[in-house]
Protein backbone atom coordinates (compact mmCIF):
# COMPACT_ATOMS: atom_id res chain seq x y z
CA UNK A 1 0.00 0.00 0.00
CA UNK A 2 2.72 2.49 0.94
CA UNK A 3 4.39 2.07 -2.35
CA UNK A 4 1.23 2.35 -4.39
CA UNK A 5 1.03 5.38 -2.85
CA UNK A 6 4.40 6.93 -3.61
CA UNK A 7 3.17 5.63 -7.17
CA UNK A 8 0.47 7.75 -7.20
CA UNK A 9 2.05 10.77 -5.45
CA UNK A 10 4.70 10.44 -8.57
CA UNK A 11 2.38 9.87 -11.29
CA UNK A 12 0.00 13.14 -10.39
CA UNK A 13 3.65 15.62 -10.43
CA UNK A 14 4.11 13.55 -13.84
CA UNK A 15 0.87 14.29 -15.14
CA UNK A 16 1.18 18.11 -14.55
CA UNK A 17 4.00 18.17 -16.93
CA UNK A 18 4.37 15.75 -19.42
CA UNK A 19 0.93 16.07 -21.56
CA UNK A 20 2.65 19.40 -23.04
CA UNK A 21 6.09 17.40 -24.12
CA UNK A 22 4.12 14.65 -25.31
CA UNK A 23 2.94 17.08 -27.95
CA UNK A 24 6.36 18.14 -28.98
CA UNK A 25 7.81 16.73 -32.46
CA UNK A 26 11.22 15.56 -31.04
CA UNK A 27 13.93 14.83 -33.34
CA UNK A 28 14.59 10.95 -34.20
CA UNK A 29 15.88 8.58 -31.68
CA UNK A 30 18.55 6.42 -31.63
CA UNK A 31 18.39 3.07 -30.88
CA UNK A 32 17.63 1.54 -27.22
CA UNK A 33 20.63 -0.14 -27.47
CA UNK A 34 22.89 2.53 -28.48
CA UNK A 35 24.56 4.75 -25.89
CA UNK A 36 22.46 8.20 -25.65
CA UNK A 37 24.80 10.50 -28.09
CA UNK A 38 25.25 14.13 -26.99
CA UNK A 39 25.07 17.45 -28.39
CA UNK A 40 26.21 21.06 -28.11
CA UNK A 41 22.80 22.31 -27.41
CA UNK A 42 21.96 19.55 -25.54
CA UNK A 43 25.35 20.23 -22.95
CA UNK A 44 24.39 23.74 -22.86
CA UNK A 45 20.37 23.04 -21.55
CA UNK A 46 22.12 20.55 -19.09
CA UNK A 47 22.16 20.85 -15.69
CA UNK A 48 25.74 20.92 -14.35
CA UNK A 49 24.55 19.02 -11.25
CA UNK A 50 23.03 15.94 -13.46
CA UNK A 51 26.08 16.18 -15.65
CA UNK A 52 28.92 13.68 -14.88
CA UNK A 53 31.65 14.31 -12.68
CA UNK A 54 35.04 13.42 -14.62
CA UNK A 55 36.17 12.02 -10.92
CA UNK A 56 33.66 10.06 -10.09
CA UNK A 57 31.41 8.94 -13.22
CA UNK A 58 28.64 9.99 -10.59
CA UNK A 59 26.22 13.03 -10.66
CA UNK A 60 24.99 15.67 -7.98
CA UNK A 61 21.53 15.44 -9.46
CA UNK A 62 18.41 15.25 -7.17
CA UNK A 63 15.42 13.98 -8.51
CA UNK A 64 12.56 16.79 -7.59
CA UNK A 65 15.40 18.90 -6.19
CA UNK A 66 15.48 16.76 -3.53
CA UNK A 67 15.74 13.16 -3.04
CA UNK A 68 19.93 11.97 -4.14
CA UNK A 69 19.75 10.82 -7.94
CA UNK A 70 23.36 10.36 -8.13
CA UNK A 71 23.59 7.20 -10.19
CA UNK A 72 21.32 9.08 -12.82
CA UNK A 73 23.22 10.81 -15.63
CA UNK A 74 22.28 13.37 -18.60
CA UNK A 75 24.06 13.76 -21.82
CA UNK A 76 26.63 11.52 -20.63
CA UNK A 77 28.15 9.69 -23.29
CA UNK A 78 31.06 7.52 -23.66
CA UNK A 79 32.14 6.74 -19.56
CA UNK A 80 34.42 4.98 -17.75
CA UNK A 81 33.16 2.26 -15.87
CA UNK A 82 33.06 2.29 -11.76
CA UNK A 83 35.42 0.30 -9.97
CA UNK A 84 33.67 -1.71 -6.83
CA UNK A 85 34.91 1.12 -4.68
CA UNK A 86 32.93 3.78 -6.13
CA UNK A 87 29.71 1.35 -6.69
CA UNK A 88 29.62 1.08 -3.02
CA UNK A 89 30.85 4.91 -2.56
CA UNK A 90 28.18 6.22 -4.62
CA UNK A 91 25.35 3.86 -3.00
CA UNK A 92 26.06 4.78 0.33
CA UNK A 93 26.41 8.56 -0.29
CA UNK A 94 22.87 8.51 -1.72
CA UNK A 95 21.71 6.06 0.80
CA UNK A 96 22.94 8.12 3.96
CA UNK A 97 22.16 11.57 2.32
CA UNK A 98 20.34 13.78 5.29
CA UNK A 99 17.31 13.97 2.77
CA UNK A 100 16.59 10.30 3.70
CA UNK A 101 16.05 10.10 7.00
CA UNK A 102 13.19 12.63 7.14
CA UNK A 103 11.90 10.77 4.14
CA UNK A 104 12.10 7.16 5.61
CA UNK A 105 10.17 8.86 8.76
CA UNK A 106 7.51 10.03 6.49
CA UNK A 107 7.13 6.72 5.00
CA UNK A 108 7.06 5.17 8.23
CA UNK A 109 4.19 7.81 9.49
CA UNK A 110 2.01 6.85 6.30
CA UNK A 111 2.47 3.09 7.10
CA UNK A 112 1.71 3.92 10.81
CA UNK A 113 -1.26 5.80 9.43
CA UNK A 114 -2.38 2.51 7.34
CA UNK A 115 -1.45 0.15 10.30
CA UNK A 116 0.21 -2.00 7.36
CA UNK A 117 2.10 -4.95 8.91
CA UNK A 118 -0.50 -4.96 12.22
CA UNK A 119 2.43 -6.69 14.04
CA UNK A 120 4.87 -3.97 14.52
CA UNK A 121 1.61 -2.53 16.55
CA UNK A 122 0.74 1.18 17.42
CA UNK A 123 2.10 4.30 19.40
CA UNK A 124 5.92 5.48 20.08
CA UNK A 125 7.32 1.42 19.46
CA UNK A 126 5.18 0.60 16.17
CA UNK A 127 6.38 3.82 14.94
CA UNK A 128 9.76 3.26 15.52
CA UNK A 129 10.12 -0.44 14.27
CA UNK A 130 8.67 0.92 10.98
CA UNK A 131 11.44 3.27 10.59
CA UNK A 132 13.60 0.87 11.28
CA UNK A 133 12.33 -1.35 8.74
CA UNK A 134 11.67 1.15 6.18
CA UNK A 135 15.09 2.60 6.46
CA UNK A 136 16.54 -0.99 6.36
CA UNK A 137 14.37 -2.36 3.46
CA UNK A 138 15.99 0.62 1.29
CA UNK A 139 19.54 0.45 2.62
CA UNK A 140 19.47 -3.19 2.26
CA UNK A 141 17.96 -2.71 -1.53
CA UNK A 142 19.95 -0.39 -3.00
CA UNK A 143 23.14 -1.84 -2.02
CA UNK A 144 22.27 -4.87 -3.25
CA UNK A 145 20.78 -3.37 -6.53
CA UNK A 146 23.74 -0.53 -7.03
CA UNK A 147 26.89 -2.18 -5.61
CA UNK A 148 26.74 -5.89 -4.55
CA UNK A 149 25.54 -7.23 -7.64
CA UNK A 150 26.81 -4.87 -10.11
CA UNK A 151 30.43 -5.46 -8.70
CA UNK A 152 30.15 -9.70 -8.49
CA UNK A 153 28.36 -9.49 -11.88
CA UNK A 154 30.39 -6.72 -13.74
CA UNK A 155 27.25 -4.46 -14.29
CA UNK A 156 27.50 -0.70 -14.31
CA UNK A 157 24.00 0.80 -12.03
CA UNK A 158 24.21 4.12 -13.53
CA UNK A 159 21.19 5.03 -15.20
CA UNK A 160 22.20 6.99 -18.65
CA UNK A 161 18.95 8.87 -19.79
CA UNK A 162 17.99 8.97 -23.00
CA UNK A 163 16.34 12.76 -23.65
CA UNK A 164 15.86 12.12 -27.86
CA UNK A 165 13.12 10.99 -29.83
CA UNK A 166 8.84 10.78 -29.12
CA UNK A 167 7.09 9.97 -25.87
CA UNK A 168 6.72 6.49 -26.46
CA UNK A 169 10.16 6.19 -27.44
CA UNK A 170 11.53 7.19 -24.47
CA UNK A 171 9.32 5.65 -22.10
CA UNK A 172 10.04 2.35 -23.65
CA UNK A 173 13.74 3.20 -23.51
CA UNK A 174 13.49 4.22 -19.46
CA UNK A 175 11.39 0.25 -18.70
CA UNK A 176 13.37 -1.55 -20.35
CA UNK A 177 16.29 -0.25 -18.59
CA UNK A 178 15.04 -2.52 -15.61
CA UNK A 179 15.62 -5.51 -17.78
CA UNK A 180 18.64 -4.39 -19.95
CA UNK A 181 22.00 -2.78 -18.27
CA UNK A 182 25.48 -1.96 -19.59
CA UNK A 183 28.19 -4.09 -18.48
CA UNK A 184 31.64 -2.42 -17.42
CA UNK A 185 32.91 -3.47 -20.55
CA UNK A 186 30.17 -1.35 -22.43
CA UNK A 187 28.21 -4.28 -23.65
CA UNK A 188 24.35 -5.06 -22.92
CA UNK A 189 22.67 -7.36 -20.98
CA UNK A 190 19.85 -9.03 -19.02
CA UNK A 191 19.65 -6.99 -15.64
CA UNK A 192 20.50 -9.23 -13.14
CA UNK A 193 21.63 -6.71 -10.54
CA UNK A 194 18.26 -5.61 -10.47
CA UNK A 195 16.02 -9.02 -10.27
CA UNK A 196 18.60 -11.08 -8.27
CA UNK A 197 19.65 -7.87 -5.67
CA UNK A 198 15.89 -7.19 -5.08
CA UNK A 199 15.56 -10.54 -4.55
CA UNK A 200 17.98 -11.01 -2.25
CA UNK A 201 17.14 -7.61 -0.44
CA UNK A 202 13.70 -8.80 -0.16
CA UNK A 203 13.90 -12.07 1.43
CA UNK A 204 17.11 -10.73 3.78
CA UNK A 205 14.77 -7.99 4.86
CA UNK A 206 11.46 -10.02 5.19
CA UNK A 207 13.03 -13.03 7.21
CA UNK A 208 15.35 -10.83 9.37
CA UNK A 209 12.78 -8.42 10.73
CA UNK A 210 9.45 -8.12 9.42
CA UNK A 211 6.42 -9.33 11.79
CA UNK A 212 6.90 -13.54 12.22
CA UNK A 213 3.37 -13.01 10.08
CA UNK A 214 4.52 -11.87 7.33
CA UNK A 215 7.43 -14.02 7.02
CA UNK A 216 6.15 -16.10 4.21
CA UNK A 217 7.51 -16.95 0.95
CA UNK A 218 4.34 -15.92 -0.80
CA UNK A 219 4.82 -12.39 1.13
CA UNK A 220 8.63 -12.23 -0.11
CA UNK A 221 7.44 -12.76 -3.51
CA UNK A 222 5.33 -9.84 -3.48
CA UNK A 223 8.01 -7.54 -1.77
CA UNK A 224 9.93 -8.64 -4.64
CA UNK A 225 7.98 -7.69 -7.47
CA UNK A 226 6.71 -4.42 -5.62
CA UNK A 227 10.43 -3.41 -5.20
CA UNK A 228 11.08 -4.20 -9.34
CA UNK A 229 8.08 -2.26 -10.26
CA UNK A 230 8.57 0.57 -8.14
CA UNK A 231 12.16 0.73 -9.38
CA UNK A 232 10.85 0.51 -13.05
CA UNK A 233 8.61 3.78 -12.19
CA UNK A 234 11.46 5.38 -10.59
CA UNK A 235 13.57 5.22 -13.47
CA UNK A 236 10.59 6.16 -15.73
CA UNK A 237 10.49 9.27 -13.65
CA UNK A 238 14.24 10.05 -14.21
CA UNK A 239 14.10 9.91 -17.95
CA UNK A 240 11.81 12.63 -17.80
CA UNK A 241 12.97 14.62 -15.08
CA UNK A 242 15.50 16.66 -16.71
CA UNK A 243 12.12 18.22 -19.11
CA UNK A 244 10.55 18.71 -15.73
CA UNK A 245 13.46 20.22 -14.51
CA UNK A 246 13.81 22.78 -17.12
CA UNK A 247 10.09 23.55 -17.68
CA UNK A 248 9.98 24.84 -14.03
CA UNK A 249 13.08 26.50 -14.13
CA UNK A 250 11.37 28.70 -17.11
CA UNK A 251 8.26 28.73 -15.36
CA UNK A 252 10.37 30.22 -12.19
CA UNK A 253 12.09 33.14 -14.52
CA UNK A 254 9.08 33.84 -16.04
CA UNK A 255 7.93 34.38 -12.86
CA UNK A 256 10.35 36.57 -11.74
CA UNK A 257 10.17 40.29 -11.98
CA UNK A 258 12.99 42.12 -14.38
CA UNK A 259 14.63 45.02 -11.94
Amino acid sequence: MLRAFLGELIMVLLLAVLPAMAQQSPPAAPSSQDPPKVEDKDKDNADPKSVANPQSGTSNDRLFFTLPNFLTLENAGQLPPLTTGEKFKVVARGTFDYVEFPWYGALAGISQAQNSEPGYGQGAAGYGKRYAAAFGDGTVENFMVGAVFPSLLKEDPRFFQSGQGTFLHRSGYAISRIFVTRTDSGHQQFNFSEFLGSALAAAICTYTYHPHADRTLPNTASVWGTQVGYDTLTIWVKEFWPDIRRRLSHKKQAETPAH
